[in-house]
């Protein structure tokens, strides 16, 4: 007989999901304030540190929802991003670090706005994108962010979908698209119009990331004429690539760090099943060397540091903490702890994230995580299957809340890099075109086949659970191979193709004919696209479903989980709904996330507690 679950102490949910004390750590330019995220009536909100009284000030007062994110505008200025009900029209807050001045730079209802460049050398000066002129296009701003003027510095004629800056602010690449085909954009001043010089399929990757020092040509992650995808310096006056930078044969290698003040190339990160470095600059090893001595285990990252690099902004972690953030005082090689991010978690009863590969029923190499309970041994345990969202997204080593607690609750975890999950290649990606519910949901199927043949998964007591497009793979997998699973969780999946595609944001609508390629197109793939749809096959479910979802969310529009719930009561499966009225894509404030995981806790023991 399975023994009960857990066999070993339990934590209590919150502890898995509320708010850290501090996180999200910055330092001003100056180096004089830290910056860091912090709980403020359950919302995240600033707060600054004077590191010479060391006087904390909270400085922004948001109770509707946590800050989307933030960075520091010159010495004494915060700016920061919210929305609305998760509706992911984000504005953008500027608030000196006094919390003096607070105000909307960008108070257009139902529209969004990007930053493109924060202009850290200009002290009041900041690029941004705005959709107010066409909702399905951002043009591009100058915007003064003392006075709230804003100066169109580029407008988008209906086909670009990305903007870059040199070094001195000014816009000088766009990326356009053509149907299917990208075209990279370059003007040598602000004065002349601008031309193309590479035209690409958009399945080939020609992402510029920042201009070389002296403003003439572009760094660029790029796998024209390779599979994976290398740092490469392009030539923009000839259109050609100039010299490569860095690659890596197994994974693909996208993004470069470089010094502002020295104006130097830094180093390299890439994921292979953990992050890994290869560093350009000797000053930054050494660096991260001297760091090193002081955090010798685990893993290290320079999340920030001061303009003259003489502090830096440490974060220590691992799969099993969410970890530390440090002060690093590269002058008197001083490490100053800052604070815990979650220190009620104990590292101790974690469980390690072990990566694994197998082998797909067409030949490719799937690489993804298992995360087992701790004291029940590694064979016939009960399992919660989580494909990743996306899907052009991928799952990474490290702390995961999710997988702790449900390891933590007696389950063992599957994460599976499925066919187009991105940093595997073109030709990997490329894949997974047209296969929803197909060969991307083979791939999860033949994880989960690969557990239970391992002798790992007592095959009773599966059950699938994901967000996104995880909870699209969650009804497939309940649909497409029911006798596989004894439940499923689906947290704002897509359950009809066609219903999905009519809703999706304006901002995506320019690139939908890629999506027609990629996913199938509604007019001429209609049966392609509904027998992917798992709306149109609730008969083949038989077993219990727990179905979450935002009322406002702008991606998966709350009708896909409104369809699938109305199916399933329709033939008498036993189904769960839970709909938060102020969430959109996945619940982000704290009591919505704790009702979620606690309903989601209460659903698997009961479909998947002992055999």
């Amino acid at each position: 007989m399975d023994r009960q679950i857990p066999v070993y102490p339990e934590i209590p949910l919150p502890y898995f999901f509320k708010n850290p004390d501090k996180s999200s750590y910055q330092i001003s330019p100056d180096g004089k304030h830290l910056s860091f995220l912090g709980p403020y009536h359950n919302r995240m909100n600033v707060f600054v540190q004077n590191l010479d009284t060391g006087m904390v000030e909270r400085v922004t007062s948001e109770t509707a929802r946590d800050i989307a994110g933030y960075c520091w505008k010159g010495n004494q200025r915060i700016i920061y991003r919210k929305d609305f009900k998760g509706d992911e029209n984000f504005h953008v807050v500027a608030v000196e670090s006094n919390g003096q001045n607070l105000r909307d730079l960008t108070p257009f209802p139902g529209v969004r706005a990007e930053i493109y460049d924060d202009l850290e050398d200009q002290e009041n000066e900041m690029i941004i994108g705005l959709n107010q002129r066409n909702p399905q296009v951002f043009d591009v701003y100058r915007l003064n962010v003392a006075t709230g003027e804003l100066i169109m510095a580029a407008a988008n004629p209906g086909n670009i979908e990305g903007w870059l800056t040199d070094h001195q602010g000014r816009v000088r690449v766009a990326i356009a698209f053509e149907g299917t085909d990208n075209i990279l954009l370059y003007r040598e001043t602000e004065a002349m119009p601008f031309r193309p010089i590479v035209t690409t399929s958009f399945r080939v990757t020609m992402n510029p990331l920042f201009f070389t020092f002296d403003d003439r040509n572009v760094y660029a992650a790029s796998n024209m004429g390779r599979d994976k995808t290398a740092i490469v310096e392009l030539d923009m006056a000839r259109g050609e690539e100039k010299a490569l930078i860095f690659q890596e044969p197994e994974v693909d290698v996208e993004s470069l760090h470089y010094s502002q003040k020295r104006k130097v190339l830094t180093y390299i990160d890439y994921m292979t099943w953990k992050t890994k470095y290869k560093f350009l600059d000797p000053y930054t090893e050494q660096i991260f060397t001297k760091i090193r001595r002081y955090l010798p285990s685990d893993e290290v990252a320079l999340v920030d540091h001061s303009k003259n690099e003489d502090f830096y902004i440490v974060r220590h972690y691992s799969d099993r903490s969410r970890g530390c953030y440090y002060l690093y005082d590269a002058v008197c090689d001083r490490l100053s702890k800052l604070a815990e991010i979650s220190p009620w978690l104990p590292e101790k009863l974690m469980c390690e994230m072990k990566p694994i590969v197998y082998t797909s029923r067409d030949g490719l190499l799937i690489h993804g995580y298992v995360t087992l309970p701790r004291g029940m041994g590694t064979k016939n345990l009960p399992v919660v299957v989580n494909p990743h969202g996306g899907p052009w997204a991928r799952d990474v080593w490290g702390f995961d809340a999710e997988a702790q607690f449900l390891a933590n609750r007696g389950f063992a975890v599957l994460q599976m890099n499925f066919r187009g999950s991105t940093g595997y290649g073109r030709n990997f990606w490329q894949a997974s075109f047209k296969e929803w519910g197909r060969r991307m949901q083979d791939d999860i199927t033949d994880g989960v086949k690969w557990l239970i043949k391992e002798g790992i998964a007592n095959p009773r007591r599966i059950a699938i659970y994901g967000g996104s497009y995880g909870g699209y793979a969650t009804l497939a997998g309940l649909t497409f191979t029911p006798e596989l699973y004894a439940c499923g969780v689906d947290y704002c999946g897509v359950a009809n193709l066609f219903t999905f595609m009519k809703t999706i944001p304006p901002y995506w609508k320019p690139t939908l004919e890629r999506f027609y390629v990629m996913v199938g197109n509604p007019e001429e793939d209609i049966g392609l696209l509904r027998a992917a749809s798992p709306v149109f096959h609730v008969d083949q479910i038989k077993v219990p479903v727990f179905v979450a979802q935002g009322a406002q969310d702008p991606r998966v529009n709350i009708n896909e989980s409104n369809q699938i719930v109305e199916a399933l009561k329709r033939r008498g499966v036993n189904v769960e709904y839970m709909v938060k009225e102020n969430e959109g894509h996945g619940f982000h404030n704290e009591e919505n996330r704790i009702a979620f995981y606690k309903a989601m806790e209460d659903f698997l023991k009961r479909n998947l507690g002992e055999n």
